[in-house]
């Protein structure tokens, strides 16, 4: 029956449809004005016109200079109409290039007239369905600068539009810049300042607000450009601030808030500035309270997350102001994804340097509990952010030892990283595991049990920098002061050649991490005895790669540092001696000009030469005769080493040489 419903309307639209393609204007206008009504509030009506293949036609009667200027209009309005239809209806639109056509007409229309209106107008439609045609908007300073004068002199609903197509269109730093660059600021300014004694109407105020925040978005260039730019006698800063105030619409200030957000974070104004310490901060925070809309309070979360992420002292302030942490507490039980995930994100942001701050997160009422729903919450935004929260949190000591420890948080995490999850996921839950790693942390022996190890080892050969730098540094951690067996575990499952290629790593924190783990496998004399007995060509070939290499000096102090540990073993300090030029080379650094390496040289040398201990004697000939005993006299005496006096000559008496 639907069908037939169907039938009967195309067939009853056949006539005037037909008159489309009619060589008589009149005719044609006559079809387009039927055309346009039929297709007014009737989503069947605007997909049987798609699927008839009309589409075409309209954009060629709207696009042809020389047609009749009302037929171009009604062709235009009524492709309009259709954009207003279904995500399927405008996909066809866009599909059959409607969105270029319509760009190619505010190309040269006169500005003010009813078709560049009409063609902003469904040129707005077609951008608010995603994924908005991007590339039909090219980035031409002509047309850009077009838009921007319709933006500032344009008709009410000719500058809604504009704005509107601008902030979706904005996506990136060529876009930022494009748009800076063609006067978008003074647009925007025009459009937030108020007439007299009365404020920017919310369907003006709006777009614009969203539009300077896309634009400002990371970008400090912009966002030095909207500070000094003035309508009147304010700044759009000044504007702003006008705008977060409690009298104004709360989408208003919503706006206004973020936008002062993203000014700040691009370091436009600083975190004490008072736009920011009395017009941001409280705004967001008010608008995280019980009485706010859901999705107003979710946006308000995510941002002041945002705002307080970097600087302490925006995140204690923001942790005083308003009842902040009962609000987020009651926005992370609200049913939307959006308002869980902007919830846990503020709280990651806020404990993320202090830890007075983290221990009133966590006494939060059954926080612990919705972090770990969160990280089983079917919605993978809502996942991120708990793991966030948990990150952040997780650099309290005090809470490693217990509330971690009671709610077993390791468990979902481990189970979340053992689930493929995305980059952005692994990385933020394997820095946590870095931190359930440390020493101290009860969590460490279950984990094993779980796999960590493996999982770690993995990590260390994804091709993302920032996964091989966790996945060294967690096993960096796990190897200090760990008992034999884990060491050995770690060492076999790691693998040599793997080892070797994270010290050829690109970038020098894994490096350091490498050494760093090599550094707490080899320590305790029975654990360094054990594994250089097993592994001695390798650690040495390792260090020496480092030692030979053009690596900074904080890399070649850690490999330095490793010798020295080799060096404390009983039976492993003979791999170094049985290696001249590992000796030659601790010579030459004995005399560096950096002083970290000098120390790490002496430290080397301290623990070679050590009497008392079995070949003493042969280990301080040997040395005497590289130089070594030499090098310590002649570092005793540089002025440059007075710091090391107390070393050199602890060093020194081993020899029994004193002088």
């Amino acid at each position: 029956m639907q069908q037939l419903t169907i039938f009967m309307d195309i067939e009853s639209s056949r006539s005037y449809i037909d008159e489309l393609y009619s060589a008589d204007e009149t005719k044609i206008l006559e079809a387009l004005i039927a055309l346009k009504n039929s297709v007014i509030g009737s989503n069947r009506q605007k997909s049987s016109v798609i699927q008839q293949g009309i589409v075409p036609r309209l954009l060629q009667l709207m696009s042809e200079q020389n047609w009749d200027p009302n037929i171009r209009l009604e062709a235009t309005i009524t492709i309009g109409s259709l954009a207003k239809g279904t995500s399927d209806n405008v996909t066809a639109l866009v599909e059959q290039g409607a969105a270029v056509a319509l760009v190619e007409i505010l190309k040269d229309v006169p500005i003010g007239t009813k078709l560049a209106e009409a063609s902003l107008c469904a040129l707005r439609s077609i951008f608010l369905n995603p994924p908005a045609p991007i590339s039909a908007l090219p980035s031409e300073m002509r047309l850009l600068s077009r838009l921007t004068q319709i933006a500032r002199e344009g008709s009410p609903t000719a500058r809604a539009c504009v704005v509107r197509i601008l902030s979706i269109w904005c996506g990136g730093p060529i876009e930022q810049e494009a748009l800076c660059a063609a006067g978008a600021c003074n647009a925007i300014a025009a459009l937030l300042a108020p007439k007299g004694t009365s404020p920017p109407p919310i369907a003006r105020a709006l777009p614009a607000l969203d539009l300077l925040a896309a634009m400002c978005f990371e970008n400090a260039n912009v966002s030095q450009v909207a500070l000094n730019t003035r309508y009147g006698d304010k700044t759009i800063p000044e504007l702003l601030t006008l705008l977060v105030s409690r009298d104004k619409p709360l989408p208003v200030a919503m706006g206004a808030a973020r936008c002062l957000t993203f000014i700040h974070r691009a370091g436009a104004i600083t975190a004490d500035d008072s736009r920011v310490v009395f017009g941001a901060l409280p705004c967001l925070a008010r608008l995280c309270t019980k009485d706010m809309p859901e999705d107003i309070r979710a946006t308000a979360a995510e941002t002041l997350a945002y705002l307080a992420e970097v600087d302490t002292s925006l995140q204690r302030l923001a942790a005083i102001s308003n009842h902040l942490m009962s609000s987020l507490a009651d926005i992370v039980n609200c049913p939307s994804p959006a308002a869980k995930q902007g919830a846990f994100k503020c709280f990651a942001s806020l404990g993320a340097n202090a830890e007075d701050i983290r221990k009133r997160i966590i006494e939060t009422h059954g926080l612990m509990v919705h972090i770990v729903n969160g990280m089983n919450n079917p919605e993978p935004s809502v996942r991120l952010a708990a793991v966030r929260c948990l990150h952040s949190l997780s650099r309290s000591v005090q809470q490693l030892r217990t509330t971690f420890q009671d709610h077993s948080v390791w468990r979902p995490l481990m189970l979340l990283l053992s689930e493929s999850p995305g980059t952005e996921l692994l990385t933020v839950g394997s820095s946590t595991l870095c931190n359930l790693l440390l020493e101290f942390s009860p969590a460490k022996e279950p984990m094993l049990d779980q796999g960590v190890v493996e999982m770690l080892c993995n990590l260390t050969k994804r091709p993302e920098a920032a996964l091989r730098l966790n996945g060294i540094w967690a096993l960096m951690n796990m190897a200090f002061q760990a008992e034999q067996k884990v060491k050995q575990r770690i060492l076999s499952c790691l693998g040599t050649e793997q080892m070797f290629r994270l010290l050829g790593d690109s970038d020098t924190r894994v490096i350091m991490k490498t050494l760093g783990l090599l550094r707490n496998l080899l320590s305790t004399r029975q654990h360094i005895d054990a594994i250089m007995s097993e592994f001695s060509s390798q650690v040495m070939q390792a260090v020496i790669v480092v030692l030979e290499g053009s690596y900074p000096a904080e890399v070649k102090e850690q490999a330095l540092c490793i010798l020295g540990n080799i060096g404390d073993g009983e039976k492993a300090k003979d791999f170094i001696m049985a290696n001249e030029d590992v000796l030659r080379k601790l010579v030459d650094y004995l005399a560096h000009p950096e002083s970290k390496l000098q120390e790490a040289a002496l430290f080397v040398a301290g623990n070679l030469v050590w009497k008392g201990e079995a070949g003493c004697a042969a280990r301080q000939a040997r040395l005497a005769e590289l130089g070594v005993l030499r090098a310590l006299k002649l570092l005793r005496q540089r002025p440059d080493a007075a710091h090391l006096h107390d070393k050199v000559k602890t060093a020194l008496a081993q020899f029994n040489e004193l002088t």
